[in-house]
Protein backbone atom coordinates (compact mmCIF):
# COMPACT_ATOMS: atom_id res chain seq x y z
CA UNK A 1 0.00 0.00 0.00
CA UNK A 2 1.16 3.51 -0.77
CA UNK A 3 1.64 5.48 2.43
CA UNK A 4 -0.64 8.47 2.76
CA UNK A 5 0.95 11.86 3.40
CA UNK A 6 0.59 13.08 6.95
CA UNK A 7 -2.08 15.72 7.37
CA UNK A 8 -1.20 18.88 9.20
CA UNK A 9 -3.49 21.55 10.54
CA UNK A 10 -2.48 25.17 10.04
CA UNK A 11 -2.62 27.31 13.17
CA UNK A 12 -5.60 29.60 13.45
CA UNK A 13 -4.80 33.24 12.57
CA UNK A 14 -4.83 35.82 15.29
CA UNK A 15 -7.10 38.87 15.27
CA UNK A 16 -6.04 41.17 12.47
CA UNK A 17 -3.95 38.62 10.54
CA UNK A 18 -4.54 37.56 6.98
CA UNK A 19 -7.03 34.74 6.45
CA UNK A 20 -6.30 34.09 2.83
CA UNK A 21 -7.47 36.23 -0.06
CA UNK A 22 -8.92 39.59 0.90
CA UNK A 23 -10.34 38.71 4.32
CA UNK A 24 -8.85 39.50 7.72
CA UNK A 25 -9.69 38.19 11.15
CA UNK A 26 -11.53 40.77 13.26
CA UNK A 27 -12.98 38.84 16.21
CA UNK A 28 -11.83 35.66 17.92
CA UNK A 29 -14.24 32.77 18.66
CA UNK A 30 -14.26 33.79 22.34
CA UNK A 31 -15.30 37.35 21.46
CA UNK A 32 -18.09 36.13 19.23
CA UNK A 33 -19.32 33.80 22.00
CA UNK A 34 -19.32 36.69 24.47
CA UNK A 35 -21.28 38.92 22.09
CA UNK A 36 -23.89 36.29 21.25
CA UNK A 37 -24.43 35.15 24.85
CA UNK A 38 -24.65 38.71 26.15
CA UNK A 39 -27.06 39.63 23.36
CA UNK A 40 -29.25 36.60 24.18
CA UNK A 41 -29.37 37.37 27.90
CA UNK A 42 -29.90 41.11 27.46
CA UNK A 43 -32.54 40.52 24.78
CA UNK A 44 -34.44 38.11 27.03
CA UNK A 45 -34.21 40.61 29.87
CA UNK A 46 -35.59 43.47 27.73
CA UNK A 47 -38.38 41.35 26.23
CA UNK A 48 -39.46 40.04 29.63
CA UNK A 49 -39.42 43.61 30.98
CA UNK A 50 -41.69 44.69 28.14
CA UNK A 51 -44.06 41.83 28.97
CA UNK A 52 -44.18 43.03 32.59
CA UNK A 53 -44.75 46.73 31.88
CA UNK A 54 -46.92 46.78 28.75
CA UNK A 55 -50.48 45.61 29.49
CA UNK A 56 -51.10 44.33 25.95
CA UNK A 57 -48.02 42.09 26.06
CA UNK A 58 -48.76 41.03 29.63
CA UNK A 59 -52.23 39.82 28.61
CA UNK A 60 -50.83 38.08 25.53
CA UNK A 61 -48.07 36.22 27.37
CA UNK A 62 -49.68 35.62 30.76
CA UNK A 63 -47.87 33.58 33.43
CA UNK A 64 -46.54 36.70 35.13
CA UNK A 65 -44.66 34.79 37.83
CA UNK A 66 -42.64 32.92 35.19
CA UNK A 67 -41.91 36.14 33.29
CA UNK A 68 -40.71 37.77 36.52
CA UNK A 69 -38.37 34.83 37.18
CA UNK A 70 -36.97 34.99 33.63
CA UNK A 71 -36.45 38.74 33.95
CA UNK A 72 -34.68 38.49 37.31
CA UNK A 73 -32.28 35.74 36.35
CA UNK A 74 -31.42 37.03 32.88
CA UNK A 75 -30.71 40.42 34.44
CA UNK A 76 -28.39 38.91 37.05
CA UNK A 77 -26.61 36.69 34.50
CA UNK A 78 -26.11 39.35 31.80
CA UNK A 79 -22.64 40.45 33.07
CA UNK A 80 -21.45 36.83 33.37
CA UNK A 81 -20.25 36.29 29.74
CA UNK A 82 -18.04 39.38 29.96
CA UNK A 83 -16.57 38.26 33.27
CA UNK A 84 -15.86 34.77 31.93
CA UNK A 85 -14.48 36.27 28.73
CA UNK A 86 -11.69 38.01 30.62
CA UNK A 87 -9.67 34.80 30.30
CA UNK A 88 -9.39 35.56 26.55
CA UNK A 89 -6.34 37.64 25.62
CA UNK A 90 -8.03 38.89 22.44
CA UNK A 91 -11.05 40.06 24.43
CA UNK A 92 -8.89 41.86 26.99
CA UNK A 93 -7.01 43.58 24.15
CA UNK A 94 -10.27 44.79 22.65
CA UNK A 95 -11.48 46.04 26.03
CA UNK A 96 -8.31 48.13 26.17
CA UNK A 97 -9.10 49.56 22.74
CA UNK A 98 -12.66 50.36 23.78
CA UNK A 99 -11.43 52.19 26.89
CA UNK A 100 -9.08 54.49 24.97
CA UNK A 101 -10.51 57.68 23.54
CA UNK A 102 -8.06 59.65 21.40
CA UNK A 103 -8.03 62.76 19.18
CA UNK A 104 -9.20 60.74 16.18
CA UNK A 105 -12.28 59.66 18.15
CA UNK A 106 -13.18 63.28 18.92
CA UNK A 107 -12.77 64.06 15.22
CA UNK A 108 -15.08 61.14 14.37
CA UNK A 109 -17.72 62.43 16.77
CA UNK A 110 -17.57 65.97 15.39
CA UNK A 111 -18.06 64.57 11.88
CA UNK A 112 -20.96 62.41 13.06
CA UNK A 113 -22.68 65.42 14.66
CA UNK A 114 -22.27 67.33 11.39
CA UNK A 115 -23.54 64.27 9.48
CA UNK A 116 -20.31 64.33 7.51
CA UNK A 117 -19.86 60.85 6.05
CA UNK A 118 -16.57 61.44 4.25
CA UNK A 119 -14.13 58.66 5.21
CA UNK A 120 -11.26 61.10 5.76
CA UNK A 121 -13.35 62.92 8.38
CA UNK A 122 -14.17 59.74 10.28
CA UNK A 123 -10.85 58.12 11.24
CA UNK A 124 -11.30 55.04 13.38
CA UNK A 125 -9.20 52.30 14.92
CA UNK A 126 -10.62 48.83 15.41
CA UNK A 127 -13.64 50.51 17.04
CA UNK A 128 -14.99 53.91 16.10
CA UNK A 129 -16.01 56.52 18.65
CA UNK A 130 -19.69 55.60 18.42
CA UNK A 131 -18.95 51.96 19.21
CA UNK A 132 -16.79 52.99 22.17
CA UNK A 133 -19.54 55.20 23.60
CA UNK A 134 -22.12 52.45 23.10
CA UNK A 135 -19.95 49.85 24.83
CA UNK A 136 -19.29 52.14 27.78
CA UNK A 137 -22.95 53.08 28.10
CA UNK A 138 -24.19 49.47 28.00
CA UNK A 139 -21.55 48.31 30.50
CA UNK A 140 -22.48 51.04 32.98
CA UNK A 141 -26.22 50.64 32.41
CA UNK A 142 -26.11 46.88 33.01
CA UNK A 143 -24.32 47.38 36.33
CA UNK A 144 -26.83 50.04 37.44
CA UNK A 145 -29.75 47.85 36.38
CA UNK A 146 -28.31 44.88 38.28
CA UNK A 147 -27.84 46.97 41.42
CA UNK A 148 -31.28 48.56 41.36
CA UNK A 149 -32.84 45.24 40.41
CA UNK A 150 -31.32 43.55 43.45
CA UNK A 151 -32.81 46.24 45.71
CA UNK A 152 -36.22 45.59 44.15
CA UNK A 153 -35.83 41.81 44.28
CA UNK A 154 -34.59 41.49 47.85
CA UNK A 155 -36.76 43.99 49.67
CA UNK A 156 -34.97 43.54 52.97
CA UNK A 157 -31.70 44.95 51.66
CA UNK A 158 -32.65 48.61 51.97
CA UNK A 159 -35.30 50.95 53.41
CA UNK A 160 -38.43 51.86 51.44
CA UNK A 161 -36.98 55.20 50.27
CA UNK A 162 -34.05 53.44 48.63
CA UNK A 163 -36.30 50.86 47.00
CA UNK A 164 -38.59 53.56 45.64
CA UNK A 165 -35.62 55.42 44.16
CA UNK A 166 -34.24 52.18 42.75
CA UNK A 167 -37.56 51.45 41.05
CA UNK A 168 -37.62 54.91 39.46
CA UNK A 169 -34.05 54.58 38.14
CA UNK A 170 -34.60 50.99 37.01
CA UNK A 171 -37.74 51.78 35.01
CA UNK A 172 -36.44 54.86 33.20
CA UNK A 173 -33.01 53.39 32.51
CA UNK A 174 -34.71 50.30 31.07
CA UNK A 175 -36.53 52.55 28.58
CA UNK A 176 -33.26 54.26 27.65
CA UNK A 177 -31.52 50.90 27.18
CA UNK A 178 -34.32 49.72 24.90
CA UNK A 179 -33.97 52.82 22.71
CA UNK A 180 -30.18 52.49 22.51
CA UNK A 181 -30.43 48.78 21.67
CA UNK A 182 -32.83 49.55 18.82
CA UNK A 183 -30.29 52.04 17.47
CA UNK A 184 -27.52 49.45 17.75
CA UNK A 185 -29.59 46.85 15.90
CA UNK A 186 -30.47 49.41 13.23
CA UNK A 187 -26.79 50.19 12.65
CA UNK A 188 -25.99 46.49 12.42
CA UNK A 189 -28.77 45.86 9.89
CA UNK A 190 -27.42 48.70 7.73
CA UNK A 191 -23.92 47.15 7.53
CA UNK A 192 -23.90 43.51 6.31
CA UNK A 193 -20.10 43.28 6.44
CA UNK A 194 -20.03 44.30 10.09
CA UNK A 195 -22.61 41.59 10.84
CA UNK A 196 -20.55 39.05 8.90
CA UNK A 197 -17.52 40.01 10.96
CA UNK A 198 -19.37 39.30 14.19
CA UNK A 199 -20.92 36.11 12.80
CA UNK A 200 -17.80 34.56 11.21
CA UNK A 201 -15.02 36.62 12.77
CA UNK A 202 -13.69 37.76 9.38
CA UNK A 203 -14.25 40.84 7.24
CA UNK A 204 -13.19 42.06 3.84
CA UNK A 205 -9.87 43.88 3.89
CA UNK A 206 -11.34 46.68 1.75
CA UNK A 207 -14.17 47.21 4.27
CA UNK A 208 -11.71 47.28 7.17
CA UNK A 209 -9.49 49.80 5.36
CA UNK A 210 -12.49 52.02 4.61
CA UNK A 211 -14.34 51.85 7.93
CA UNK A 212 -11.42 51.32 10.34
CA UNK A 213 -8.34 52.66 8.55
CA UNK A 214 -6.23 53.22 11.68
CA UNK A 215 -6.76 49.62 12.77
CA UNK A 216 -5.65 48.27 9.41
CA UNK A 217 -2.66 50.60 9.28
CA UNK A 218 -1.49 49.36 12.68
CA UNK A 219 -2.13 45.70 11.83
CA UNK A 220 -0.37 45.91 8.45
CA UNK A 221 2.65 47.51 10.10
CA UNK A 222 2.73 44.76 12.74
CA UNK A 223 2.51 42.06 10.08
CA UNK A 224 5.44 43.58 8.19
CA UNK A 225 7.51 43.65 11.39
CA UNK A 226 6.72 40.02 12.14
CA UNK A 227 7.66 38.90 8.65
Amino acid sequence: MTPQPERTTAPAPRAGERDGGSRVLRFSPAERWIHRTTALLLGACVVSAACLYLPALAELVGRRALVVTVHEWTGILTPLPVLLGLVSRAFRADLTRLNRFGPHDRRWLRAALRRDHRPQERPAGKFNAGQKLYAGYIAGAVLVMAGTGLLMWFTGLAPIVWRTSATFVHDWLALAIGIVLLGHIGKALADPEARRGMRTGRVERAWAAREHPLWRTDEDARERREH
